[in-house]
C-alpha cells in the first residue's frame, strides 16, 4: 500500500471500504492486511485473558440494558393496568439492572481505557527503541514530521484497536441480534421496520458524512497554514522586526483569518443542511414506526409498555447497525497505521559491536582514532569521501577545514558510527593497540557538540546533567571554567540555576555555545568533537577554550571543524576537505587554504 493510498482509506465509507477489501482480495494484496493486522495481534495476544473478561462483562452489561427496557416495558403496562401488587416488583428489577448496567458500562470503560494506555505504552515504548536504534540512512529517508505523526496518531490508532477491536466486533453483533430478537418476539412487522430502517438511514448518513469530511479536511488545511503561518512569524520575529515589515505580517495574518473564516461559514452551512436533512429522514422512520405503534395499540394488539419497547429499541438497533458496519473502516484504518509504524520498525538496525565495551578499561589513557581510504556516498550518484584517511592521537587537537557542504559534519557522522564507509574503515584504538570499526557501541566514547543552539529550555544545571546525571556541583562549575563560561553564568541571578528558554532564549549564541561546551567537557569522554562550534566566539575565547580542555585534560583527543585561521596554530593536524577528498596540510597551506574558505 502506498501513502497516498494509505491516506485516502481513512476517509473511507464503509461500503467503500468493503469495495477495498475486495479489490484487495482479487489483486492478491489483502495478504498485506493481514500480516498487519497479524502485527497488531502480537500485542493482543499479551491480554488475551483481560479481552475475554472484557467480552463477558460487555455481554452481560448489554443484557442487562435489554432486560431493564423489557422491565420498563411492563412497568408501564402495570402503572397503565392499575396491578399495583406487581409494581414493587418490577421497580426493583427496573431499578437494579439500570444500577448493574451503570456500574457495568463504567467497569468496561475504566478497564478500557487502562488497556488502551498501557498497550498504547507498551508499543510506542517498542517503537521508540527501535526508532532509535535505526540505521541513520534509512531513518533520514523521513522527514521528523512524518515520524512523529506515526509515532503519536498510527501507534494511538492501533494501541486503541488491539485491545477493542474484537470485542467490539462480538458485542456489537450481539447487540444487534438480541435487539431484533426482542423486537421480533413482540412483532414481526415492527421488527422488519426496524432491520429495513437502519441500513436506510445509514447510507443516507455516510454518503452526506463523506462530503461532511471533505469540507473538515479543508477547514483543518485551512487551520494547519494558519498555524504555520503564525509559528514562522512568531520564531522570525527578529527578522520581522529588523526589515520594518511587521504592518504587512499584520495584514498578511488578517488575510489567513479571512480565508479560515470563509471556510468555516461554508463548512457551517454544510453541516447545518445536513443535521437538517438527516432530522427530516429520522423523524419519517420515526413516523412510521410511531403510526405502526399507535394502530397496534388503537386495535388493542399491544399495551403502551410495548409501544414504548417498539420505539426505544428501533432506535437502539439502528445504533447497533452502525456500530457493526463501522467495524470495517476501522479495520482498515488500522491496518493502514500499523503498515506505517512497521516501515519504521522494519529498517535496518544499527552496527552493534558487543567487543566494543572492551575499550572502557583504557579510556583514561585517551583513544587513538584512524579513517584509512575511505569512500562514502549517502546515494550511489552522491560520493561525499573518496579514498581518504585522517589521524588523530590522545593529547592533540585536530582541524577540519573546507567549504560548506564538501563533507566535514560527514566526516564527523563517521567518526561517530552514524553512517558506515562503503569501503575503507573508521577505527578507534586502545593504548594496548587493540581496534575496534565505529559503531554505535563506541558513541560512548565521544562528546559531541553539533552546529547550532542545542541548549533546552530548563535551568542551566538541567542542561548540563544530560551529559551526566551523577555530575556534582563543583564539577560543573570546573566545566563551566573551562569552556569560559563561568564568568558569567555566576553573575545570573540564580546561577547554574538559573532558568534559560527554549534554544538558549535569554543568552547570546555566544553563552550558549559555550554552555554547549562545558556540557560536553563534563561528559568527560576520551574523545571531544567540535562541529562549528566556536563560531559564535571571539578570537581570543576560542583559543582559551582549547588551550583550556587541552591543559585540564591532556588525554583528550579533540577533533574541531572550523573556517578560521586562529584555531589552526593550535592544531598538530590540519585536514582539509574539498572535492570529496580529505588531505592533510601543513600550517602554512592550512592558514592560506582556511583564508580562502
Amino acid at each position: 500500500m502506498n501513502k497516498e493510498n494509505d491516506k485516502k482509506i481513512k476517509n473511507y465509507t464503509p461500503w467503500e471500504s468493503v469495495n477495498i477489501l475486495i479489490s484487495r482480495w482479487l489483486d492478491g494484496s489483502l495478504t498485506e492486511i493481514i500480516d498487519d493486522w497479524k502485527w497488531i495481534f502480537s500485542y493482543s495476544a499479551r491480554y488475551k485473558g483481560t479481552i475475554l473478561f472484557y467480552v463477558i462483562l460487555g455481554i452481560f452489561s448489554t443484557s442487562l440494558g435489554l432486560v431493564g427496557s423489557v422491565a420498563s416495558k411492563y412497568l408501564i403496562d402495570i402503572i397503565t393496568g392499575y396491578q399495583v401488587e406487581k409494581l414493587s416488583l418490577l421497580i426493583c428489577v427496573m431499578i437494579g439492572s439500570s444500577v448493574f448496567s451503570l456500574l457495568f458500562n463504567s467497569l468496561i470503560s475504566r478497564i478500557s481505557i487502562k488497556l488502551s494506555i498501557h498497550v498504547n505504552n507498551d508499543i510506542q515504548a517498542d517503537i521508540f527503541d527501535k526508532i532509535i536504534d535505526a540505521d541513520w540512512l534509512s531513518l533520514n529517508a523521513y522527514s521528523s514530521g512524518d515520524i512523529l505523526n506515526r509515532f503519536n496518531q498510527d501507534v494511538s490508532t492501533v494501541s486503541s484497536n488491539a485491545i477493542s477491536w474484537l470485542p467490539t466486533i462480538i458485542l456489537a453483533i450481539y447487540n444487534f441480534v438480541a435487539t431484533f430478537l426482542v423486537i421480533l418476539h413482540y412483532d414481526v412487522v415492527m421488527a422488519l421496520i426496524s432491520f429495513i430502517s437502519a441500513p436506510f438511514l445509514f447510507v443516507i448518513s455516510q454518503q452526506l458524512l463523506r462530503k461532511q469530511r471533505e469540507y473538515n479536511k479543508k477547514v483543518r488545511e485551512m487551520n494547519s497554514a494558519l498555524m504555520t503561518f503564525e509559528v514562522e512569524t512568531f520564531y522570525n520575529v527578529d527578522t520581522i522586526k529588523s526589515f520594518g515589515i511587521a504592518p504587512y505580517y499584520g495584514e498578511k495574518m488578517r488575510w489567513w483569518q479571512r480565508k479560515y473564516k470563509d471556510i468555516s461559514l461554508i463548512y457551517n452551512m454544510f453541516q447545518i443542511k445536513t443535521n437538517i436533512l438527516l432530522s427530516v429522514l429520522g423523524m419519517i422512520v420515526q413516523f412510521v414506526a410511531f403510526g405502526y405503534c399507535l394502530f397496534l395499540l388503537w386495535t388493542h394488539t399491544i399495551t403502551y409498555g410495548t409501544m414504548t419497547l417498539f420505539l426505544q429499541q428501533r432506535s437502539n438497533l439502528s445504533s447497533a447497525f452502525n456500530n457493526v458496519v463501522s467495524i470495517i473502516p476501522s479495520f482498515l484504518g488500522s491496518s493502514v497505521s500499523a503498515h506505517r509504524i512497521r516501515e519504521l520498525v522494519d529498517l535496518p538496525k544499527e552496527v552493534h559491536i558487543p567487543e566494543s565495551n572492551e575499550l572502557d578499561a583504557y579510556v583514561a589513557d585517551g583513544s587513538h582514532l584512524s579513517m584509512r581510504d575511505v569512500r562514502f556516498a549517502y546515494r550511489q550518484d552522491q560520493t561525499v569521501i573518496t579514498d581518504s584517511c585522517l589521524r588523530a592521537n590522545p593529547g592533540e587537537i585536530v582541524a577540519l577545514i573546507g567549504p560548506s557542504g564538501e563533507g566535514k559534519t560527514t566526516l564527523i557522522r563517521l567518526l561517530l558510527g552514524l553512517v558506515q564507509p562503503q569501503t575503507g574503515e573508521v577505527v578507534i584504538k586502545t593504548s594496548n593497540g587493540h581496534e575496534v570499526p565505529m559503531n554505535a557501541e563506541t558513541r560512548h566514547l565521544f562528546s559531541y557538540v553539533p552546529q547550532g543552539n542545542t541548549i533546552l529550555s530548563g535551568t542551566i544545571e538541567e542542561n548540563l546533567l544530560l551529559a551526566r546525571k551523577d555530575a556534582t556541583e563543583q564539577e560543573m562549575i570546573e566545566a563551566l571554567q573551562i569552556a569560559c563560561a563561568w564568568n558569567f553564568v555566576q553573575k545570573l541571578p540564580k546561577g547554574i540555576h538559573n532558568p534559560v528558554g527554549e534554544r538558549g532564549r535569554g543568552l547570546s549564541e555566544g553563552q550558549s555555545q559555550r554552555l554547549a561546551i562545558a556540557r560536553a567537557v563534563l561528559r568527560d569522554a576520551p574523545i571531544l568533537l567540535l562541529d562549528e562550534a566556536t563560531s559564535a566566539l571571539d578570537v581570543t575565547t576560542e583559543r582559551q577554550v582549547l588551550k583550556n580542555i587541552m591543559t585540564r585534560q591532556p588525554n583528550k583527543t579533540c577533533i574541531v571543524t572550523s573556517h578560521r585561521p586562529s584555531v589552526l596554530n593550535l592544531c598538530q593536524r590540519v585536514y582539509r576537505v574539498v572535492d570529496t577528498k580529505v588531505t592533510e596540510l601543513d600550517h602554512q597551506e592550512a592558514e592560506k587554504a582556511a583564508m580562502d574558505f
